[in-house]
């Protein structure tokens, strides 16, 4: 429990550090709080985003396994005969890379 218990204090850690922050941002001039205070806030919101993700990977590797999935059930078999198709299916239709019968290839 040793990580659960440091990434606990890494949590408060920025939790204090957004709080103060926005303290200051709220004290200083609008000179001061510009640009500048713009990116300390959004570096400390992907901290606090970065350090949820960590926890929550490190809950999800201690967790037990889960289950294994139920065995797939195989698809019906369909049989093909090896009898040949019945010509008359491709009457209207050219072979296929060699062009119709009454042309020549160019």
């Amino acid at each position: 429990m040793a990580l659960h218990d440091d990434l606990t204090a890494i949590q408060r850690c920025v939790d204090d550090l957004v709080r103060t922050v926005g303290k200051i941002e709220q004290r200083a001039d609008a000179d001061l709080a510009g640009v500048d205070f713009r990116r300390v806030r959004m570096d400390t919101d992907h901290l606090r985003e970065s350090v949820a993700l960590l926890r929550a990977a490190a809950t999800s590797a201690a967790a037990p396994p889960a289950p294994p999935a139920p065995p797939k059930t195989r698809p019906e078999l369909v049989t093909i005969p090896d009898t040949p198709y019945d010509r008359s299916l491709w009457t209207d239709s050219d072979d296929e890379g060699l062009g119709a019968r009454d042309r020549r290839a160019p």
